[in-house]
Parts: C-alpha cells; sequence; structure tokens
C-alpha cells in the first residue's frame, strides 16, 4: 500500500472524529443556547429562528415573585448544613472503609449505591411517611434529612478513594518518629487526601442544592427552595420564565464547578467508584 494512501485514510480519521465531536457537541449545547434565548426573549414566535424582541421582561417576572428571595435564602441555609452533616456522617466510615478489614465491608460499601439504583421518588414517599409519625413533615430538620439521602454516596465512595490514595508508608514513617495515632491521620493523612474530600463537599453541596423532589415531598408548604418553585414557576407562567429560573438555578453549580475544575480534572470522581 502507498504512502499516499495511509494518509488518506488517516485524514478520513480525522474528519469522521471531528464530524462525531461536533455532532456531540451541538447535542450537548444547542439545548442551553436554546436555554439562554427563551431566557432573554421578549416576544419569539414560529417561524422566526430568533426572537423578534430582546429584554429582561421574564427575569423581572421572576424577580417579583415574593417567595423567590426565601427559597434561594432557604437552599443555601440547608446546603451547607447538609454538606456538613454529610462530612461529618460519612468520612469516618470513608476512612474505615479506606483502612479497616471487617465483615459484610465490600457489601455494605456497595449497599451506598442502592440510594441511586431504584426510583426515589418510592423512597422518599417511604421516608416521608416515617417523618409523618415523627413530626418531621414540613420541618427545617425534615428536609435537611431527605436532602443527606443524596450524599451518602459522594461523602463516603470519593473520600474512600482519597484515602487509599494515601501511602501506609508515609503514615508508618509518621508513627516510627512518635507520632500518635490522631497526630499521623491530622499531619499526614488528611492534608494528602484533602483535594478528594474537597470534590466530595462540593458534589455533596450540589447534590443538596438540586434536590426537588424529596424537598417537595416533605418540605411543603413552608419549606420550599429553589428547585420546588422552579416546579411551580415552570407549571404555571410561559416557558421563558423556566428559562430564566433554570439559568438562576445553573449559576452557584456552575461557579462551583469551575472553581474545583483541578480536583474534578485529577481523577478523584473516577477513582471514588472504583471497588476494591
Amino acid at each position: 500500500m502507498s504512502y499516499t494512501w495511509f494518509l488518506r485514510v488517516g485524514a478520513l480519521r480525522q474528519v469522521i472524529a471531528l464530524t462525531l465531536v461536533a455532532a456531540l457537541s451541538c447535542f450537548l449545547l444547542l439545548p442551553l443556547f436554546t436555554l439562554i434565548i427563551w431566557a432573554f426573549a421578549n416576544q419569539w414566535q414560529y417561524p422566526s429562528l430568533l426572537p423578534q424582541v430582546w429584554g429582561f421582561h421574564w427575569w423581572r417576572e421572576v424577580f417579583k415573585n415574593g417567595n423567590l428571595g426565601n427559597a434561594i435564602k432557604l437552599s443555601f441555609e440547608i446546603a451547607p448544613i447538609v454538606t456538613l452533616a454529610s462530612a461529618v456522617i460519612c468520612l469516618p466510615a470513608a476512612y474505615a472503609f479506606s483502612r479497616f478489614t471487617f465483615p459484610f465491608r465490600r457489601p455494605l460499601f456497595i449497599s451506598l449505591l442502592a440510594v441511586n439504583a431504584f426510583p426515589k421518588i418510592g423512597l422518599y414517599i417511604s421516608i416521608a411517611a416515617l417523618f409523618y409519625r415523627l413530626n418531621l413533615m414540613d420541618t427545617f430538620l425534615g428536609v435537611v434529612i431527605i436532602q443527606l439521602v443524596n450524599t451518602l454516596v459522594f461523602m463516603t465512595w470519593i473520600p474512600t478513594a482519597a484515602f487509599n490514595a494515601v501511602p501506609g508508608e508515609l503514615e508508618e514513617a509518621a508513627r516510627d518518629v512518635g507520632a500518635r495515632g490522631f497526630t499521623v491521620f491530622r499531619k499526614v493523612t488528611l492534608p494528602l487526601a484533602l483535594p478528594g474530600i474537597i470534590v466530595a463537599g462540593i458534589l455533596a453541596f450540589l447534590a443538596s442544592l438540586d434536590e426537588a423532589q424529596g424537598t417537595l415531598i416533605v418540605g411543603t408548604p413552608s419549606h420550599i427552595t429553589m428547585p420546588v418553585i422552579m416546579y411551580v414557576l415552570v407549571a404555571n407562567y410561559p416557558q421563558p420564565v423556566g428559562a430564566v429560573f433554570s439559568i438562576l438555578l445553573s449559576l452557584p453549580s456552575l461557579v462551583l464547578l469551575l472553581s474545583a475544575r483541578r480536583f474534578l480534572t485529577a481523577g478523584y470522581l473516577a477513582a471514588g467508584f472504583r471497588v476494591k
């Protein structure tokens, strides 16, 4: 086969690869572009490809809603509490899964995925029946607990991988020079595992911030968060209102993910879902 033929095959492969990348980019990005256009479209009628009138009319309509400020405030009150509570509960478990061997360790570790293995609406309804007996319906504590369900996997699996990545030899060396157990953890293990814990914390925060179904079932009518009020706005207002609120809801996630991109691209997220 001639050298020219190999060049043509290589060029064809590049064209196919670029075409597939372009198609995937369009599939992912076009809905986002459409969402942004809808948010700033005062008037957009068929068959026009772009809005006839641009403006901030629908943004003003959203911010006129008296419940919006309360929903934003409540969301940003609950999410840090959920993240902190999840860390307090899950990080000791993650360290135990990483450093100790005990009966049913692997089944217990994998069972944490059970929350995401089945439709959550059934789980939320079952929890709501229990909350009703415990007088936790429509309470701040009830919403915090229901949102913890979404954070267990992130705050256990990813920190477990981060602890696994810390060489045991370093801990042994610290003990050899006289460091006690907690000092070894504080001075050696925790700093090296911290990037993975940060990734888990960010994902737990976002999971709490975006949780809607459980909060809707347990928290209504008094404890309405941003995702829940978005459902109300989408159901009762024109499409641009939903687009505006979707952007508002996405901004915190975008800011946090961009600020943590160096941790996310370091492989901590992928490593967290490797079962050992």
